[in-house]
């Protein structure tokens, strides 16, 4: 059974979606064949990996509330290995579209279960709000990746997602855990940017991926070429840290399941 990790907050410009584009495609390049669920009404998911507006015959939408498959929706990327479930304008009304459907925060969990076995992991990217979109994306996760940018308000926003985080697990997912929470955009030259690391480390302990996504030019630029970073420029200081952050996953995961695979 394939995990399925939630990339989410509130907050906007934290770095989600570049987390859930190049760690996707990192796990990808590393041999696990990866989906990434596009769930965000802006699309940037989608176009940074290479598929356009025009080329979406059915999107995540589709699935949610059209009555598609998910079969039906998922497109290859730019990536070997990484799939996509791109996201449309159609979600924009999403939320409230799904007020009516029974069982309304499972919507995702039910369409993402008939592949999971598919894929090693699904990626799942957010809006950045907490609306059902969100409480969706959540309730179909194993576990949750928060993307805080190293400033004092993005402190403010964390203590919100984790709240809600454990509404979710009261009420919808009781599994649910916090994979973990990822320092982004980090300026080696900013004071407060080393406060701001060192109180999250100070709460949060070993929550914290040990991984810091810097500031980079070269991640930056590549959603305008429809790339990840790992292929668009793969020695970059960017590229370098989405792989180790994938290689920090993959050993909190993969060690064990080769163990258990090992004494059976």
């Amino acid at each position: 059974m394939g995990r399925v990790i939630c990339v989410a907050n509130q907050k906007g410009g934290v770095g989600k979606t570049t987390t859930a584009v190049n760690l996707g495609a990192a796990l990808a390049l590393a041999d696990h064949p990866t989906l990434l669920v596009d769930i965000d009404p802006q699309g940037n998911a989608t176009s940074g990996c290479g598929i356009r507006a025009d080329q979406v015959v059915f999107s995540a939408y589709d699935a949610l509330l059209g009555g598609r498959s998910l079969e039906e929706v998922v497109q290859p990327s730019a990536v070997p290995g990484l799939s996509v479930a791109p996201a449309s304008r159609d979600l924009i009304g999403a939320d409230i579209d799904l007020v009516a459907v029974p069982r309304r925060e499972y919507r995702l969990r039910q369409i993402l279960s008939p592949v999971r076995r598919e894929y090693s992991y699904t990626i799942i990217d957010c809006p950045p709000s907490l609306g059902l979109i969100t409480i969706n994306g959540l309730a179909a996760a194993d576990s949750v990746i928060i993307p805080l940018q190293c400033e004092y308000y993005a402190l403010e926003g964390l203590a919100a997602l984790i709240d809600t985080i454990g509404r979710i697990r009261e009420h919808f997912n009781s599994d649910l855990e916090i994979e973990g929470i990822l320092l982004t955009m980090f300026d080696v030259r900013n004071t407060l940017a080393h406060q701001v690391a060192a109180e999250i480390r100070q709460h949060f302990a070993d929550q914290v991926f040990a991984t810091v996504i810097p500031r980079n030019v070269r991640l930056s630029e590549c959603p305008s070429h429809g790339l990840p970073i790992v292929m668009y420029d793969a020695r970059s200081r960017g590229s370098l840290m989405y792989r180790e952050l994938a290689s920090e996953l993959l050993r909190v995961h993969e060690a064990p399941r080769a163990q258990r695979v090992a004494t059976q």
